[in-house]
């Protein structure tokens, strides 16, 4: 597969076609004479790798959350555990708004490929170190610096993962693509969590993160076999400097102001990302201690069901969801996750835990598949580096300010009402995307057999 080139022999063309040409959604000709993208050599090979990758993820999310509640005498102390937790969200997402503006320029420079195998291979090491140290000092500092590199990794990995999957597919298979890589994502949470809880309170949280490492040795191999050709490029390395961090940062903010739809996707998304931050604060210490016997089963199960809600979701958006339209479909789903926060908050059985995650998964579900799909279509396939990459430092803003407020409300008030506060604000921006959606006509998504469409911003 050449980037941006003829296809190599056997597989399906590339979606970028010329350059600076955004794909149409659905119903491209070329897709009625090709396989199922499953079948297909190089999509397949990225989509097992995510899907036994994202399997391990899901053990070291776990795993570190394990950690610091064994550090932490399982979150005996409110005020110590919100900031451990905090701490743990802060050098997830530092890495992202300190270099997500420069990795996007210098990914849409880069083989593609290499980027990918390169940042895999070092994750792995990276998850290897993390019990090393943690024995050796028996103090945070070293897993945070650890978490921090790791989630460096991640941001260079995110954007190249988003540009290379319409390279792989037709433009008429983009939308499916990226339905069964949302799906990796949703069979690996329904294994991974439930086995990762059972592993973490059985084996212990180090052994989660060596099967992790293990897992992303699995796609190093995976991404080794997709046949692929990165640009010739010409411009050269991209400048770095404070100036240009504003100007990609200002360029994301430019974007949603400039276009309706793509400001309608990133709002769904932004109010996911803000219930997320929240959740990881005061979410998981208000399973903790709702439980008889604190532990990490009781976490991965939710995650499960959670999963198996997002499945579902994904589903109805790539089939009956087609036929409504967009600020409808998002502002629904997010007035009903806030119904599943309320009844998370409220609650301290353990069964209106896991049907408040099915709510919140299922609800949340067309703020990723719509989005992805948009800016993938939107843009040509020498600009999606940056544009994800703005997406990302966007997102991740979001979660650090939402973690902040959720500890902060959580120290002064307690768990339930930090997790209603989220529920309120998640309910607002339900409103706001449906009212914002208004100031133009945004068509529902096409049928899978329905003429691509000329605007490629229309969903």
């Amino acid at each position: 597969m050449t980037h941006g080139g003829a296809p190599s022999e056997g597989e399906a063309p590339g979606a970028g076609g010329a350059v600076g040409t955004p794909a149409p959604l659905e119903g491209s000709g070329a897709a009625d004479h090709l396989p199922p993208v499953l079948k297909q050599r190089n999509f397949s090979a990225l989509w097992w790798g995510q899907l036994i990758s994202i399997l391990g993820e899901r053990l070291t999310y776990l795993a570190l959350v394990g950690l610091l509640a064994e550090h932490s005498s399982h979150f005996a102390d409110t005020r110590s555990s919100s900031w451990l937790l905090w701490m743990l969200g802060n050098v997830m997402l530092a890495p992202v708004l300190l270099f997500a503006p420069f990795t996007g320029a210098w990914v849409d420079r880069s083989n593609l490929k290499h980027v990918l195998i390169t940042s895999d291979t070092l994750r792995g090491i990276l998850v290897a170190l993390i019990p090393v140290l943690y024995v050796m000092t028996e103090h945070t500092l070293p897993v945070y610096v650890i978490v921090f590199l790791l989630f460096t990794c991640n941001v260079i990995f995110l954007p190249a993962k988003s540009a290379i999957t319409p390279e792989l597919v037709v433009p008429g298979q983009l939308l499916s693509a990226n339905a069964l890589l949302a799906a990796a994502g949703i069979v690996a949470t329904g294994i991974g969590a439930p086995l990762g809880g059972w592993v973490v309170d059985h084996w212990g949280w180090g052994t989660a993160l060596y099967i992790n490492a293990f897992t992303y040795g699995v796609s190093v191999i995976a991404l080794a076999l997709i046949a692929y050709r990165g640009h010739a490029h010409a411009d050269g390395t991209p400048d770095v400097s404070v100036g240009k961090y504003m100007h990609e940062v200002a360029e994301g903010w430019k974007l949603v102001r400039s276009s309706t739809p793509v400001g309608v996707a990133l709002i769904a998304l932004g109010a996911v990302w803000m219930g997320g931050g929240f959740l990881h604060v005061a979410g998981n210490q208000h399973i903790q201690r709702a439980a008889s016997v604190p532990g990490m089963e009781r976490l991965g199960i939710l995650i499960t069901v959670l999963g198996v809600g997002a499945g579902l979701g994904t589903w109805w958006v790539n089939t009956r969801g087609r036929k409504i339209r967009a600020p409808v479909l998002l502002g629904a789903g997010l007035l009903l996750v806030s119904v599943g926060l309320i009844a998370f908050a409220v609650s301290s059985r353990f069964a209106v835990f896991a049907i408040a995650g099915f709510i919140i998964g299922l609800s949340a579900a067309p703020a990723f598949v719509l989005s992805e799909t948009l800016l993938q279509t939107g843009t040509s396939s020498r600009q999606r580096g940056r544009v994800f990459s703005a997406r990302d430092f966007m997102m991740r803003l979001l979660l650090f300010l939402s973690g902040t407020l959720a500890a902060w409300v959580t120290n002064g008030w307690g768990t339930r009402n930090a997790i209603l506060t989220s529920a309120a604000l998640v309910a607002l921006a339900g409103i706001v995307t449906v009212l914002y959606g208004r100031r133009t006509s945004i068509p529902a998504m096409p049928d899978r057999a329905s003429p691509a469409p000329q605007d490629p911003t229309a969903f």
